[in-house]
């Protein structure tokens, strides 16, 4: 199955998310000239009806007027504006029945009303009184006031309803505006949270199996899925840990081998320096007996370092495999103080124990060669007539064990070097015993299989180190 690539992932995240922003954005503007649109178009409409009432209005006082002025004078000219003005206001009276329905009744009565003062005014003199006429004039004229008041009231109460409506149109545009906006930001929200579960995931994947590459835990195949760069990425760093396996395996034959390949040569070049020693061959000058001094003790130097070398590369291998039960480090320490009695009196080191911390879930035989090493390291830098202090403690969710001594101490650059294998960092004072590099790093090993943690803490005299246990669940 093709896979997009991270790259790929996130331009296409980012451009739907613009997409889906764009597209709230466009619907809002276009909502947005529609109602302004539909704005315009009603108040134009509205503005000229009332206009036309306004010039209604007008008209009926001048076609009353030139009624008047025509049953007094009986001048054609006051006739001819009677005329032109109720021509007038006949057409604003159309345009007004054309907005509004609803004023379709009073428009009809208002002609009817209109029709009967023409007929009033422009009738047959001879035939009909003037007194008469001007009675029914009068009357018709008074009814087209009437009726024009209620042509005014319905214009004002159409442009108020009209108004309105246009309210209500603008607070649904307003709340679907405000739904669009809101989904549409919960929509690139949901869809940048999922792309970056997505892009983030496999990353995170990536960083544990770089940490185990770096803790050396190599036996677990690392697999990332996600986006088809980081799988090869994923599949690069799984390359790399079979590398390293094979690697690590091919350093510890080597080591083996090599080791046991220097047994035997070095056990019989040891068995003949003795002999030379032991007058065995001949008795020896005094000069001879120096140089033969000088062989034996490095031959036995050099048989100890080989064998401890075989045991620490026995020890990475056993420290992978723990018989895990509760147990407690108070009376593991005291132990452990106990069987380096003799070498701390040998030193004038004494060794305070304080505190007590809870239950770990540890491997006995092993947590107690980890603290023999790291209390026998404190004993063997410490001066004459000092202390060792071990203290025990609980913090949060951990178990504390902190060995601090008064000897040379740890330069800051080393802290972290001193735990290597064969590292006896440089120590100012000649006068404290070195050792051959491996205690703190047996220590390192049996500490990291338990899940925990040792470091050096800086301190301003001597040395002080902290390990960290997990407590027993």
């Amino acid at each position: 199955m093709l896979r997009p690539s991270f790259s790929s992932t996130l331009l296409a995240s980012f451009l739907s998310i613009v997409a889906i922003l764009s597209a709230a954005a466009i619907s809002g503007w276009l909502d947005l000239e529609s109602f302004a649109r539909d704005s315009r178009r009603s108040a134009a409409a509205l503005l000229e009806l009332n206009s036309d009432m306004q010039q209604l209005a007008e008209r009926t006082v001048d076609f009353e007027r030139g009624a008047r002025q025509y049953l007094v004078h009986e001048e054609i000219s006051f006739l001819e504006r009677f005329n032109g003005a109720r021509a007038e206001a006949l057409a604003a009276l159309a345009r007004i029945e054309a907005q509004l329905a609803d004023a379709a009744p009073l428009a009809s009565q208002w002609r009817e009303q209109a029709a009967a003062a023409e007929a009033a005014v422009a009738g047959d003199a001879t035939a009909v009184p003037l007194e008469l006429r001007s009675q029914a004039a009068a009357t018709a004229l008074a009814e087209l006031a009437r009726l024009n008041d209620d042509l005014a009231q319905a214009v004002r109460t159409h442009i108020i309803d009209s108004n309105g409506k246009l309210l209500d149109t603008l607070d649904q545009r307003r709340e679907q505006l405000t739904r669009q906006i809101l989904g549409a930001l919960a929509l690139s929200v949901v869809l940048a949270a999922l792309t970056g579960w997505w892009l983030l995931r496999p990353l995170r994947h990536i960083e544990r199996g770089i940490s185990d590459l770096g803790e050396n835990r190599l036996n677990q195949a690392i697999r990332i899925d996600g986006p088809a760069d980081l799988r090869r990425v994923g599949k690069q760093l799984d390359w790399l840990r079979v590398r390293l396996s094979e690697l690590e395996a091919n350093r510890n034959r080597v080591l083996r081998h090599v080791s046991h390949e220097l047994k035997t040569p070095l056990a019989s070049l040891r068995e003949g320096v003795s002999l030379l020693a032991d007058g065995v061959l001949g008795r020896l000058t005094p000069e001879q007996q120096e140089v033969t001094a000088i062989l034996e003790h490095n031959t036995r130097a050099l048989q100890e370092r080989i064998e401890q070398l075989l045991h620490y590369n026995a020890i990475q291998f056993d420290s992978r495999r723990l018989d895990l039960q509760p147990s407690a480090l108070l009376p593991m320490v005291r132990e452990v103080a106990s069987e380096l009695q003799l070498q701390a009196q040998a030193r004038g080191v004494a060794i305070d124990i304080v505190g007590d911390a809870p239950l770990v879930r540890a491997d006995p035989g092993k947590l107690r060669i980890a603290l023999s090493n790291l209390i026998a390291n404190a004993v063997g830098f410490s001066p004459t007539g000092s202390k060792v202090r071990v203290e025990l403690s609980a913090q949060d969710e951990k178990v504390l064990i902190d060995c601090i001594d008064d000897g040379p101490g740890i330069r800051p650059e080393e802290s972290e070097r001193i735990f290597e294998p064969f590292f006896q960092g440089s120590h100012p004072d000649e006068r404290t015993s070195k050792g051959t590099g491996l205690g703190l790093a047996i220590v390192r090993e049996f500490i990291a299989a338990h899940h925990g943690k040792v470091s050096a803490l800086p301190v301003e005299r001597g040395a002080h180190f902290r390990v960290e246990l997990p407590h027993a669940t």
